[in-house]
């Protein structure tokens, strides 16, 4: 069953959406403002997003650049926004597809069918097995490869490698790892990335010290690179 996040700010077409999906055996996820989607984005890890541009707080534009950050989840915008620019500028910075305001239901539930079609990417794939570790993103657990001995991670360092696992091989700023885990608000604490990642490598690196998968990039981010 695929899971679905639906983020507009007006009341009536986010009932008309849950309602039409949960008809058709889709779960469903309700956000009202950008800050509100990529909180729940990052802790029910949507299938598919349906993203109004115009919303208070955060733009749509920057929910997509947030969720860029980490994931390739297909997003379909729906905005009242007619002008090309604004349908390029929202499918450079990540869109999948752009359906205009107002729209057929059932023209969108074609659409989303669509995009859910697509061929998940490798990086989505639960199981990540490496010479040192193996972790299974679906049962959140961790064991090391030579003795099979768990290793037990705590939430947050879960959240982090999770966010790095599903992104492997591109950079994850510092900002876009705060806002996944911690919250939107947090932008410049790079003080809890420091610590956390330090736990990560101590538990999950065999030479912490040298790391070989979760990598720095000084003064931007991280990569995991397997």
């Amino acid at each position: 069953m695929s899971r679905v996040l639906c983020v507009d700010d007006e009341p009536q077409l986010l009932r008309a959406l849950a309602t039409n999906l949960r008809a058709r055996s889709y779960e469903v996820d309700l956000a009202a403002s950008g800050e509100q989607a990529l909180e729940m984005a990052g802790r029910h890890r949507p299938d598919a997003v349906l993203l109004d541009l115009g919303l208070p707080g955060i733009s749509g534009m920057e929910v997509i650049d947030g969720l860029r950050g980490w994931t390739n989840v297909p997003i379909i915008v729906l905005s009242a926004r007619q002008d090309e620019r604004d349908k390029i500028a929202a499918l450079d910075a990540g869109a999948n597809d752009y359906v205009a305001k107002p729209f057929g239901m059932g023209e969108l539930l074609a659409r989303l069918r669509a995009v859910l079609r697509v061929d998940v990417p490798s990086a989505a794939v639960p199981l990540i097995v490496t010479d040192a570790f193996t972790l299974d993103l679906a049962d959140r657990r961790a064991r090391s490869s030579g003795s099979a001995r768990e290793i037990r991670l705590t939430p947050t360092e879960w959240q982090l490698v999770e966010v790095l696992v599903r992104a492997s091989g591109r950079l994850v700023t510092g900002r876009q790892l705060l806002h996944q885990v911690w919250g939107p608000t947090y932008n410049d604490e790079t003080n809890y990335l420091r610590v956390h990642m330090a736990n990560v490598r101590r538990k999950l690196e065999p030479t912490p010290s040298r790391p070989r998968y979760f990598l720095t990039d000084p003064g931007i981010g991280y990569r995991f690179i397997e």
